[in-house]
């Protein structure tokens, strides 16, 4: 994960286009035309031996015949030249490079390897960053960059556009050309053999010229990579996401439904919406929703208020939102009243507010002033149809610094052509989102509704759940690498269970059965009715072969059955092994729903945990959501919730609601067995019963696989809480807890900051601060493990539950390289060596990370501070003309 030397490719000082030409469309002459054309104030060096001049500038005939090294170099030349292009540039000191040419990784060279791993390792050398192979380039208009065979040149702007596919840069540099957008960069990755969409979005996260990020995706090859790098640009601007290849092909083999039904496409939705990030599925919304959400202020609801001067256009902005899924808000009585007084009789009455076609501009500031105030009014969607008796631009001038004003989001649509430009150019100004159609603005709306809801899963405060949660880790892996160990891959009915109960998951009784004999022996003793269910290593499905027979009432309708089953067996699969005949006590939960539970693992993104409507229709209710592991209790419920049958699970007529706890416990144990079981690959939990009085799973399947070498965590795109980095210590003579934050201590975080002394908090941020917002809460306390640390000094208080004394934190650059650190402890507690302990240990961590050197600020008046981390080593100077003193210490050289 880098960004190092990316400020090369979008600010260089030079440019060389190897391979320029004179020849007539040839791409070597585009680039060369575009770089001379697009404003670039640099030199622009053209390198080719067949010339001597080109468009009136001297070429050169090498690499080395050029008067400077340039920082970007832009290669048009045939494939087998660029590794040894790549390896000159490098020597030369270029630090980036633009490989244009296609056909590098289909290229091998005389020892069999391709051009495309010559050109990386040519490249890795000199840290040479490449933007490509099989790319159409990049712009950054800012600078007047177009380092690209693109067509046209485009405006600069705020907006950063990424693209897999080369067509559609060109196609959306016409579109936004039309539409007068503006971008601050402009790229097209092509193969992405160095620069990916990781290192792209860590730049861009901290690029003061972009305010919002588009990304067109067909692939993510590294997803780990992708997700640390996503989840941090997410938290600082909008991030907006077309992924290609919506349509699934078809299922495909699996031992599970979980397996069968984890098409790709719904995976990246998952990641996407975990990431914080923003899907549409059309340009025009790709770009609307940029313009949007960087305008839109914080959505504190989702209940939308519509206000216009024609009854239709509200019925149809209605209509949108309903089909969108929207909320529309109820006026409180008080609002009424007021609208009552302000309104002719004739008004609506109601939401939408229908303040009839004659409404001078005086009338719509008093509806919209009425409207605003209304707690139950999270936004307003503004409608104007143009009539002969007001003029829209003294509506305008007279509503747009109120909506400009407020606190909530306002969203304008001014209905008609050319006569109401001025109306929503006076709206633009304002920073007011303006919109062609009623269904346009409700969608827009609906966006920041989304973005709303990914960035609370990003950047959420979940409560503590499961503490008590102590799974039997020993007893499943013994259980996993027993099957394995016996070379097979799929675990038997009973198996299955085991593995269940091991991590807490309430299953039915069951015993197993060699015989029908005995298979009514148990039903004896467990109790009927029971289930008898066929067992045998070929069956996936039991009722494919009729082997599932249920609320049998006694011994004789047991070995009936179960008899049957072996007839058919031998009948339909006379290739398949009877291993025996399951016995369960028949669950009696005739209010229950049946939900379906799993696990899959998909080639991209490693495990995901799916949940939604259960039963032997699966397939065909296919009412199915999907989240990435790990899961806390908020991302279950959330999971839950994006499906349809969780309106039913609310209860309804004499169905009681079911207990939603117990469903998010069931997933978030699946989600921790994931975590610690890497042979874990598919399982299904089909059907789990949930009502009122919990759940139970009735059915199991589980499939398995060695894993791959390395770690295993690394096949998890999001890294779990790292467990392993927990430590006890002696402190004043009693136990301390040492260990990494987690999501669910936000309570008592923000305990541990209420405890701290004004002044330690000055000290600290170097400003005052008297609480800590919701939002800074979930950032301190749900980090990204891959990039981040933090560990907290966590002690246990009489009652058995633990109070934080202390936190040290050090964040990682992109790279990987520099760690920025940060300590604190809680004001009471303070000269008794707690900082010490922190820092040892957050000094240790950096340094098993690679990193290799941990970086800091403190005030000249923090002397504690000063004085422990010169006794740890650091190296201490002032900053310049400022009251800070500079902290360095190297790890490693």
């Amino acid at each position: 994960m880098s960004i190092r030397n990316l400020q090369f490719l979008f600010e260089p000082k030079s440019v060389a286009v190897i391979g320029a030409s004179e020849r007539a469309h040839s791409v070597g002459a585009t680039v060369l035309t575009n770089l001379l054309s697009g404003g670039f104030t640099g030199p622009v060096y053209a390198v080719n031996p067949k010339y001597r001049e080109l468009q009136g500038r001297p070429v050169y005939a090498d690499i080395a015949a050029l008067p400077a090294a340039p920082d970007l170099a832009v290669i048009c030349t045939p494939p087998h030249t660029v590794p040894g292009i790549i390896a000159e540039l490098g020597a030369r000191g270029t630090k980036a490079a633009v490989v244009l040419t296609a056909g590098l990784s289909s290229t091998c060279d005389a020892h069999g390897v391709t051009l495309r791993q010559r050109m990386l390792e040519a490249a890795g050398k000199h840290l040479l960053r490449i933007l490509g192979p099989n790319c159409v380039g990049l712009l950054a208009p800012g600078i007047g960059l177009n380092a690209s065979f693109a067509h046209t040149n485009i405006k600069p702007g705020r907006i950063a556009f990424l693209s897999q596919s080369g067509a559609l840069v060109t196609g959306v540099l016409d579109w936004a050309k039309s539409r007068d957008i503006g971008f601050s960069r402009f790229v097209s990755l092509g193969d992405s053999a160095d620069v990916d969409f990781g290192d792209l979005l860590d730049y861009l996260a901290s690029d003061g010229a972009t305010r919002a990020i588009l990304m067109y995706v067909e692939d993510i090859h590294n997803a780990r990579k992708f997700m640390s790098a996503a989840r941090a640009a997410g938290r600082s601007k909008p991030v907006v996401v077309i992924k290609a290849g919506r349509a699934v092909e078809g299922a495909r083999a699996a031992a599970s439904h979980t397996g069968a039904l984890a098409g790709s496409d719904a995976v990246y939705d998952a990641a996407i919406r975990r990431a914080g990030m923003l899907r549409v599925f059309n340009t025009e919304d790709l770009f609307s929703a940029a313009e949007t959400l960087a305008r839109s202020k914080p959505l504190f609801g989702e209940r939308l208020c519509i206000l216009t001067n024609g009854g239709g256009p509200g019925v149809m902005a209605t209509d949108a939102l309903m089909a969108e899924g929207g909320k529309l808000a109820q006026l409180s009585p008080a609002t009424l009243d007021k609208l009552d007084a302000a309104l002719p009789p004739t008004w609506s009455h109601g939401n939408p507010i229908d303040i009839i076609g004659d409404a001078p501009a005086e009338r719509y500031v008093a509806a919209m002033e009425a409207a605003l105030q209304d707690r139950e009014c999270d936004a307003l969607l503004f409608i104007h149809a143009p009539t002969a008796i007001v003029d829209s631009r003294e509506i305008a001038h007279a509503v747009a610094p109120l909506a400009a004003q407020t606190s909530r989001n306002v969203l304008g649509c001014w209905l008609g052509g050319d006569g109401l430009l001025d109306a929503r150019h006076i709206f633009s100004e304002r920073g007011i989102p303006t919109y062609a159609t009623p269904e346009e603005a409700v969608r827009a709306f609906m966006q920041i509704v989304q973005y709303r809801r990914n960035q609370q899963t990003l950047m959420q405060v979940p409560p503590s759940m499961l503490e008590d949660f102590a799974p039997q880790r020993e007893v499943a892996a013994t259980l996993l690498r027993e099957v394995l160990d016996a070379g097979r891959s799929t675990l038997s009915e009973p198996e299955s269970r085991h593995l269940l109960e091991a991590y807490g998951i309430p299953v039915v009784a069951t015993r197993t059965a060699a015989t029908p004999e005995e298979a009514a022996q148990f039903a004896e003793e467990i109790g009927f009715p029971v289930a008898v269910k066929i067992l045998s290593p070929q069956i996936l499905h039991k009722s494919d072969v009729g082997g599932v027979a249920l609320d049998l009432e006694d011994a004789k309708s047991v070995r009936a059955a179960a008899a049957a089953m072996h007839r058919r067996l031998t009948k339909m699969l006379p290739e398949a092994t009877l291993a025996g005949f399951t016995v369960q006590a028949m669950a009696h939960r005739p209010l229950a729903h049946e939900l379906l539970l799993g696990v899959a693992t998909d080639p991209v993104f490693g495990p995901v945990i799916m949940f939604g409507q259960g039963g032997v229709e699966v397939e065909v209710s296919d009412d199915h959501a999907m989240e990435l592991p790990p899961l806390n209790h908020a991302l279950a419920q959330s999971l839950i919730a994006r499906t349809r049958v969780a309106r039913l699970l609310k209860g309804y007529r004499n169905r009681p609601p079911a207990d939603m706890a117990a469903i998010g416990r069931v997933l978030v144990a699946l989600s921790q067995l994931v975590i610690d079981q890497p042979e874990l690959v598919e399982l299904d939990i089909n059907p789990l019963l949930a009502d009122a009085n919990g759940v139970i799973a009735l059915d199991a399947r589980v499939k398995l696989a060695r894993p791959a070498t390395g770690s295993a965590s690394r096949r998890l795109a999001i890294r779990p809480y790292p467990k392993e980095l927990e430590e006890t210590v002696s402190w004043q003579g009693k136990p301390l807890l040492l260990r990494p934050i987690r999501p669910e201590d936000g309570e008592e975080h923000l305990r541990f900051f209420n405890a701290l002394d004004p002044e330690d908090v000055r000290l600290r941020i170097f400003s005052r601060m008297r609480e800590l917002q919701p939002a800074q809460l979930a950032r301190l306390t749900q980090i990204d493990y891959d990039r981040e640390m933090a560990f907290i000094a966590s002690r246990r208080r009489a009652d058995g539950s633990f109070e934080t004394l202390g936190v040290a934190r050090a964040i990682a650059d992109p790279d990987g390289n520099k760690a920025e650190f940060a300590i604190i402890v809680r004001s009471d507690m303070k000269g008794q060596g707690l900082g010490r302990l922190l820092m040892e240990k957050l000094i240790a961590y950096c340094g098993s990370r690679g990193i290799r050197e941990i970086v800091g600020e403190a005030l000249h008046s923090n002397r504690a501070l000063l004085g422990l981390v010169r006794r740890l080593g650091f190296s201490t100077h002032p900053a310049v003309g400022d009251e800070t003193e500079v902290l360095r210490l190297p790890l490693q050289a």
